[in-house]
């Protein structure tokens, strides 16, 4: 899933500025966008305020939805630059294809990892038929500039490596988290784990006190360092944390996304990141009148067109909203 809306805001990521080099409790609630058909979710970064994670630049959270008697998720083939999608699953199934001629159903607890690189195209549906239920999540990784312009590829890694403790169960799906490591590739330090926390369980999580934190509730009733976190909410941890207590009322599912702040400036529209308003601006003709991205073939329906570009220029400085 990417980002569909079809006038999409400006966002100028990256740089230390914002980054809190101490513990702190930022909640992040998301915003509602639709993708059409029976898919909303809810968009927690980028955020007012709070632009990224370390190298987490895109958090959709979507369901748990009803799909039992709907097409579910119906995503046309669109164009990506300069980052890395991942995709997570609690329920369902995701089919993926894209203009490298990859074909893959991705399902629960399995990484489907696409790294765009200087250009790629995907789309993402339900299969049919499907599973009753949609829930899950798509992120985004902005690439380095060393790697920004790297071959595109896809993976689809469907075991990964697990981390247990009473009451705990992680997934870790991308970078290390307590000597586990994901064989998702990374091109910057960065983590991202599943965390599955049972009813009462309470636990403390080993993490790395140069990286910032931040933990998405997906399901359940959980404390993240003593704060209440409702479903669909993320809380910001900051940097300077050497492990994070967590508690859950009742059973419970966590993504943490974490990594070393991210010191390039970015400027993001629509599915690109990018470095400059000229880059987008040449990215989005490729994509309407060019052959840069390829084609997904296989996909029953038009690719997406891209939206009109802001009338100002993109420039990586400063804020944009």
């Amino acid at each position: 899933m990417s980002n569909l809306e079809t006038a999409p805001q400006t966002r100028v990521c990256g740089g230390r500025e914002d980054v809190s080099a101490e513990p702190v409790h930022e909640l992040l609630t998301g915003k509602q966008v639709s993708l059409g058909g029976s898919t909303v979710v809810r968009r927690l970064l980028p955020n007012l305020g709070r632009r990224m994670v370390g190298a987490w630049c895109f958090v959709d959270h979507y369901g748990p939805d009803d799909i039992a008697s709907e097409p579910g998720m119906q995503v046309a083939p669109h164009p990506h630059i300069g980052l890395q999608t991942v995709s997570w699953l609690h329920d369902g199934e995701v089919e993926h294809r894209d203009s490298l001629g990859s074909l893959a159903t991705v399902r629960p607890r399995e990484l489907g990892l696409m790294t765009a690189g200087r250009a790629i195209a995907h789309s993402e549906q339900s299969p049919s038929p499907h599973s009753p239920l949609l829930h899950g999540a798509q992120l985004w990784v902005a690439l380095p500039d060393a790697h920004r312009h790297t071959e595109p590829s896809f993976d689809h890694h469907p075991v990964l490596p697990e981390v247990t403790a009473p009451g705990l169960h992680a997934t870790v799906i991308m970078g290390e988290l307590d000597g586990a490591r994901s064989p998702g590739r990374t091109y910057s330090p960065l983590v991202g784990a599943d965390l599955t926390l049972a009813a009462g369980a309470s636990a403390r999580l080993p993490l790395q006190p140069d990286f910032e934190y931040a933990v998405l509730v997906m399901d359940g009733d959980a404390r993240v360092d003593g704060v209440p976190v409702e479903r669909g909410s993320m809380l910001y941890l900051g940097c300077g944390r050497s492990e994070l207590p967590l508690r859950a009322a009742a059973d419970s599912g966590l993504l943490l996304l974490g990594g070393e702040p991210f010191e390039e400036k970015l400027v993001m529209w629509w599915n690109f990141v990018a470095r400059t308003g000229d880059e987008i601006a040449d990215a989005r003709a490729d994509w309407m009148t060019g052959d840069r991205f390829g084609q997904v073939h296989g996909y029953d329906g038009p690719a997406i067109p891209a939206p009109e570009l802001p009338p100002t220029p993109l420039k990586p400085r400063g804020r944009v909203r």
